[in-house]
């Protein structure tokens, strides 16, 4: 009985089992059908509406716009990225119907406005347009719907935030920041009970906050910078006990800060800046015990930091500087967890933590303009701590090893910075090179009579090292553009100090362009950069806008301070970001000072040291008229004398702006083309080093009269490059046609080629990090966007490798040769010529049938870039006989699932696997037969700084064009050798355009 009973159990558990998995297999189809059904006819219709009405043209309706087409649906969703273009479908719904329940469209551009036919979506709960051009305000009808999250972060719109907003009593998320919204919040907000996160930031909003916002008790986020409200900060935060961050920066209220602020026990962002007068204490915190980042700048607050604050182990950024701040500095509990810490400008005393001197810290602290004591020696310096001004008297002998000031040998009257750039000559005036990076908390001793002082991290972004200096996007037409290609960033505070000038006043000008926003009808347009400057400690310009002032984006504005008055033989001059304008546009971490150049001249005349002055000259003379007797002996031994003379003679007239030159010029710049000069070999002549009488060094190529594709070259290459501008574009001087002789004048590049970097020999060979290779990566990408989508000029290069890429003296790359370029005319959808280039990085579609677009110069850059991350040379790599080239190695290897493989071993372990990994697949998109399926060099740009996703296409090698079928990289070369094309260009004269991968790093 027993037994017969345990295996009636037995059945019963199987039977439920079955039952059960029968249930489950049920419930599993439904969902399946259900997500094959199709969106409801109705809402086809509402998006249509919505796409007239966002200006929204690249939806494709002939598809169900809830199928995972790539028109409605791109990317998965990522806070962090810029763009997104995607539709989410819920079609858990009975009849096999789907609904619309998310739209993202962020940073499309879209020109329209909101679409009130959003409300015909009845299952819309999330609207995204943030980062896109639309005007007019929020429409009335959304009030209809149950949207639960909407952001419209970075647009144009305008008017009051309509009151009707506080019916939508679903919503969870809103976001307004970075728009035109004016007046006041409207009280009806306080209805949303709902509400977890609110942001209003960078608009232009004033009065006081509405007391409804109390009712909010769900609040998690709330954020309220940069606007114009009025009266003192409100003091009911005693509602949100929810909250978790909380930002009041530069809002326009006054201090103090109110004691409500201590019982917001959840926080773990506490951010409040630039309080309008008003004395502040330091608040309690005491009980915020997951307090991560704390920012209480410029708040007024005296006293000393409470001790307590040391006992907050969760803080890894503290910013409490421009306040009044006494006392000494608490010992932290936990300081390795403290990443950032701002002190700067206070009253500080005492001696330095130990924490804060360790050699071992890997925080960045800021304990400038402070009194610390003297006896704060400091075991070692280390780029991470900013001690500049911070003891008493200024500087303690203790510290000045780590300050590195020296007394003034004499005093100067002038000095000319071209910030955040190199040495740059603008007329007769020698501007001094600025290259220091940078950084959160940084003393930059420059080995002259000045100094920089650099304070703060940009908020919300990740940090880089590229933060603190700006780079021209576009090409620049103003006088003197090289003061302008590069300018100083600051997300807080920067100080040039200037020393050992002579007691007096002076003429300061500060050289601005405003190079980061851009001024076309995108949202890359709406920022809004405001920041102060002070100069000798007095604010001089206050919520200064560069680009209202230059009356555009690209274009210089000087501003000129006369009088300034010097008595302590020292200058300083600040440039300070005080929480104002927008910090999210184009994208966040977008704010702050930027300026690009410092010119300071006495208004008086230097003191003339009458003896000094005689003894000095008459040395001089002395000098100069030995080493001419010298030089004159010399040139009549080897009989140059009067060539020797006319060099003099025709370099004084020389002006490289003409870009004119005479041969005897250019022979007096080489010694009469030396071949000790000599610095490469390209397919059309040599490249001879020059200098020039002013110390510009210059590369002269030498194109052979003998050949009639030297003559293209030469008239080609003047066209296409003599106007452009870009910092990743070899620049042109000029050009010398005389008698038989072709001669081109460029910018000397001081690492020579690429490829000579990369396969020279191990005596010349340049060692190559991962950040130099990825950096020259994007630096060829970024210059190829230019030529093809930025330049007045759409280029077709036609010849992009490795000795085509030359390197400047810091590794950044520029490409050069435009001998074989080509106009890309818009009107056409591709370019019949006559073939040239380089085997091994001509595209097949252009080597074969001679059809040339942009798209040839994507797969010519897609080898290099393998060549990049490989160190190995395309053509003469073969692993064994089984492959021809590199490119082949890296189609075999992409088929197993091992690019790793293509790495250079030389780079060991000291590369960032993910970012080698995304660079290969790019390349291997680049590289793909068909055209069509290339990206174009911007989108390769962003793909490699990360802003865009790569989509990886495993391709088997596959037939191209209905004629012919190749299995290997192999056969497709040897198409191409045999081709007819190919055999009359390689028996014409015109065959060094073929080249090949020996040609010469220097072929200019």
């Amino acid at each position: 009985m027993e037994r017969a009973g345990e295996m009636l159990g037995t059945k019963l558990i199987s039977g439920m089992l079955v039952l059960l998995i029968m249930l489950m297999s049920m419930e599993l189809a439904l969902k399946i059908e259900a997500q094959a059904g199709k969106l409801a006819s109705g809402e086809v219709g509402a998006l249509r509406e919505i796409a007239i009405q966002l200006g929204k043209t690249n939806w494709n309706f002939s598809v169900d716009p809830c199928s995972n087409h790539s028109s409605w649906r791109t990317a998965e969703i990522d806070p962090r990225k810029l763009y997104n273009n995607t539709l989410f479908c819920n079609c858990s719904f009975p009849g096999n119907v789907c609904h619309v329940d998310s739209i993202y469209l962020r940073g499309q551009d879209l020109p329209g406005v909101l679409p009130p036919s959003l409300v015909k979506l009845r299952h819309i709960r999330v609207a995204d347009f943030s980062r896109n051009y639309l005007n007019g305000t929020i429409p009335r009808e959304w009030t209809s719907t149950k949207l639960e999250s909407l952001s419209v972060t970075v647009n144009r719109l305008s008017g009051p935030i309509p009151s009707y907003l506080g019916n939508i009593t679903t919503l969870v998320n809103l976001t307004l920041e970075s728009n035109n919204f004016s007046g006041h919040i409207p009280q009806e907000l306080g209805k949303l009970f709902n509400l977890e996160k609110l942001v209003l930031n960078a608009n232009n909003l004033k009065g006081t906050l509405p007391r409804a916002l109390t009712s909010l008790t769900k609040l998690r986020e709330f954020r309220i910078s940069s606007n114009n409200f009025t009266g003192k900060v409100p003091n009911f935060f005693q509602n949100w006990k929810q909250l978790q961050k909380l930002e009041i920066q530069a809002s326009g209220f006054q201090g103090p800060i109110p004691p409500s602020i201590s019982s917001l026990n959840n926080l773990t962002e506490l951010r409040i800046s630039d309080l309008n007068g008003g004395v502040s204490q330091f608040p309690s915190l005491r009980n915020m015990k997951s307090i991560q980042n704390l920012m209480l700048r410029s708040c007024g607050i005296s006293g000393k930091i409470p001790d307590y604050l040391s006992e907050l182990s969760e803080l890894k950024i503290i910013d409490l500087s421009f306040n009044r701040l006494v006392g000494i500095i608490p010992n932290f509990a936990n300081p390795t967890k403290i990443e950032y810490m701002y002190l700067t400008n206070n009253s500080l005393s005492g001696p330095i933590p130990d924490w804060i001197k360790s050699s071992n810290s890997r925080s960045a602290v800021d304990l400038s303009y402070n009194n610390f004591s003297e006896d704060s020696v400091l075991p070692t310096c280390r780029e991470t701590l900013n001690l500049f001004k911070s003891s008493t008297g200024g500087k303690s002998l203790q510290l000045s090893e780590c300050l590195q000031s020296y007394p003034c040998s004499k005093h100067q009257y002038s000095l000319y910075i071209n910030c955040g750039g190199g040495k740059t000559t603008i007329g007769n005036i020698n501007y001094e090179a600025d290259y220091d990076q940078g950084g959160a908390a940084k003393y930059v001793p420059t080995g002259s009579n000045w100094e920089v002082s650099s304070t703060g991290h940009f908020w919300d972004t990740n940090p880089s090292s590229n933060d603190y200096v700006a780079h021209n996007v576009s090409v620049l037409r103003m006088n003197d553009y090289d003061l302008y290609t590069t300018a100083r960033l600051s997300p807080l505070s920067l100080i040039y100090y200037i020393r050992c000038l002579g007691n007096g006043n002076y003429t300061v000008k500060l050289h601005f362009a405003e190079i980061v926003i851009r001024d076309n009808s995108s949202f890359y347009s709406l920022g809004r950069r405001l920041f102060d400057v002070y100069i000798q400690g007095t604010r001089r310009l206050e919520d200064f806008n560069i680009e209202s002032k230059a009356k555009g984006v690209d274009k210089e504005y000087i501003h000129e301070f006369t009088a300034v008055t010097v008595r302590d033989k020292t200058l300083e001059i600040r440039f300070l970001w005080a929480g104002k304008g927008t910090a999210a546009a184009p994208k966040r971490g977008t704010y702050g000072p930027l300026i690009s150049a410092i010119s300071v001249k006495s208004e008086f005349k230097p003191p003339n040291d009458r003896q000094k002055k005689i003894f000095i000259v008459v040395g001089a003379v002395v000098l100069l008229l030995l080493l001419v007797i010298m030089m004159l002996g010399a040139l009549w031994w080897k009989g140059w004398l009067w060539d020797r003379i006319s060099r003099e003679e025709e370099l004084r007239g020389l002006d490289l702006k003409t870009g004119i030159f005479t041969l005897r010029q250019i022979k007096a710049a080489t010694n009469n083309f030396d071949a000790a000069n000599k610095i490469g070999e390209g397919g059309f002549g040599s490249v001879y080093k020059g200098v020039l009488l002013d110390g510009t060094i210059i590369a002269v190529k030498q194109l052979s009269s003998r050949s009639k594709q030297g003559n293209r070259e030469f008239v080609n290459e003047i066209g296409m490059i003599s106007g452009l501008q870009h910092p990743n574009v070899v620049r042109l001087y000029g050009c010398c046609a005389e008698g038989n002789q072709l001669l081109l004048v460029y910018e000397y590049m001081e690492n020579n080629s690429l490829a000579h970097a990369l396969f020279g020999t191990e005596e010349v060979q340049l060692i190559l990090d991962w950040p130099t290779r990825q950096r020259i990566g994007i630096g060829i990408a970024k210059g190829l966007a230019f030529l093809h989508e930025e330049s007045p000029l759409r280029i077709v290069h036609r010849d992009i490798k490795a000795t085509n890429v030359l390197l400047d003296k810091d590794m950044n790359p520029k490409i050069s040769d435009f001998g074989l370029a080509r106009l890309d005319e818009e009107e056409n959808t591709h370019i019949s010529t006559r073939v040239a280039g380089t085997i091994g990085y001509m595209a097949p579609e252009y080597a074969l049938w001679g059809y040339l677009t942009y798209k040839a110069d994507v797969y010519s850059f897609g080898v290099v870039a393998l060549e990049i991350v490989a160190g190995k040379n395309n053509m003469k790599y073969r692993p064994n006989e089984n492959y021809v080239c590199l490119l082949d190695w890296a189609l075999v290897l992409q088929q197993k699932g091992n690019l790793m493989e293509l790495v250079d071993p030389k780079l060991g372990t000291k590369f960032n696997k993910e970012e080698a990994m995304r660079i290969i697949k790019v390349a291997m998109l680049c590289t793909n037969p068909s055209p069509a399926l290339r990206p174009t060099m911007s989108a390769v740009v962003s793909m490699f700084e990360g802003r865009t996703d790569v989509h990886e296409i495993i391709r088997e090698p596959s037939p191209y064009g209905d004629e012919m079928r190749f299995k290997s990289l192999t056969e497709i070369d040897q198409v191409i050798l045999q081709s007819s094309e190919t055999q009359s260009l390689l028996q014409s004269s015109d065959s060094k355009c073929i080249g090949s991968s020996s040609t010469s790093a220097l072929d200019l």
